[in-house]
C-alpha cells in the first residue's frame, strides 16, 4: 500500500486547488488520486441520463405513515442496549435561502462503537454488536428539524493506503420530494485527529465546505445522565450548501 501522509495529501490538495482556481469547481474530482478507488472506479464515459418520470414509476414512495417514530432512535431497535457512547444528533434542514425544508425523509447509517458495520462485506476485525444495526430514519418537522439518538461510531481502517483510518462519521441521505432528488453526505465529529489524513474529507478543497460537514457539540442538546448532544444543520442548495457525494463513486 502507498505510504500516504498528511504532507502528500496536502500537496495533492494544493496542486488541485491551483489547477481549479477560477474554474468554479465545487465538487472533488471523480479521480482524486489519494482516494485510490476513485481512480479505479470513476466513470470514463458520458453519464447516461435517465428519465425521472420512468424511474419514479418503480421507485419507492415515502410518506409520514411509512416512518415510525422509534426509527429515529438507533439504540432501542433490539432486545438489549448497544455498547458505546450514547449521543443525540439534531439540527435543521434548510434551503439556500434559509427556509426550512419540512417533510424531508432522512436516512442514516453508520459503524458501531468499535468501528464496524453490520454488513457482510465489512471484515474489519472489530466486534459486531448484536444490539446495534446502525441504520435509522426520520422525517423533518415543519421547521425543518430532525432529531436522532444513536451511538457514536468508531473510526475504522479502509485499506486506501498504509495505516489508513476513516474519521468517525455518520452517513446521511436526503430524499427531497422524489427518489431522483436523493442527496448523500457524511457528518463528522469536532476535533477528530484523522481529518488531515483522510483523502475523502480532504478531497473537498474549500475549507469552509469541509467545516460544514462537522457537527458542533451543543450542551443544551445533551441530556443529564443520558447522552451528549451534537448539532448539525444541513443546507441543501446555494453557495453555502452542505457538500454531498457525487452519484457515481462508492464512498466509504
Amino acid at each position: 500500500m502507498t505510504d500516504l501522509t498528511q504532507e502528500t495529501i496536502s500537496a495533492e490538495i494544493a496542486d488541485r486547488h491551483q489547477r481549479e482556481q477560477g474554474s468554479g469547481a465545487v465538487h472533488p474530482r471523480r479521480d482524486f488520486p489519494p482516494y485510490r478507488s476513485t481512480v479505479l472506479r470513476h466513470p470514463t464515459h458520458e453519464l447516461v441520463r435517465a428519465d425521472p418520470e420512468e424511474i419514479e414509476l418503480v421507485s419507492p414512495a415515502f410518506g409520514h405513515t411509512d416512518v415510525a417514530a422509534h426509527e429515529s432512535d438507533l439504540t432501542i431497535q433490539h432486545a438489549g442496549e448497544p455498547l458505546g457512547e450514547r449521543i443525540i444528533v439534531t439540527g435543521r434542514v434548510l434551503d439556500g435561502d434559509g427556509r426550512p425544508v419540512g417533510g424531508q425523509l432522512i436516512e442514516v447509517w453508520q459503524a458501531n462503537a468499535g468501528g464496524r458495520y453490520a454488513h457482510k462485506r465489512d471484515q474489519h476485525p472489530a466486534p459486531l454488536d448484536p444490539n446495534f444495526t446502525g441504520v435509522g430514519r426520520c422525517i423533518t418537522g415543519e421547521d425543518g428539524s430532525y432529531r436522532l439518538t444513536t451511538i457514536k461510531p468508531g473510526p475504522y481502517p479502509w485499506r486506501n493506503h498504509r495505516n489508513a483510518w476513516r474519521p468517525a462519521h455518520i452517513h446521511f441521505s436526503f430524499f427531497g420530494t422524489a427518489f431522483t432528488q436523493r442527496l448523500v453526505t457524511q457528518m463528522y465529529f469536532p476535533g477528530d485527529p484523522l481529518f488531515g489524513l483522510d483523502p475523502i474529507y480532504q478531497s473537498i478543497t474549500d475549507p469552509a465546505a469541509r467545516a460544514r460537514l462537522v457537527a458542533t457539540y451543543d450542551h443544551e442538546v445533551s441530556e443529564p445522565e443520558w447522552a451528549l448532544g451534537y448539532r448539525w444543520d444541513v443546507v441543501l442548495t446555494g453557495p453555502g450548501a452542505t457538500w454531498t457525494e457525487p452519484e457515481d463513486p462508492d464512498h466509504a
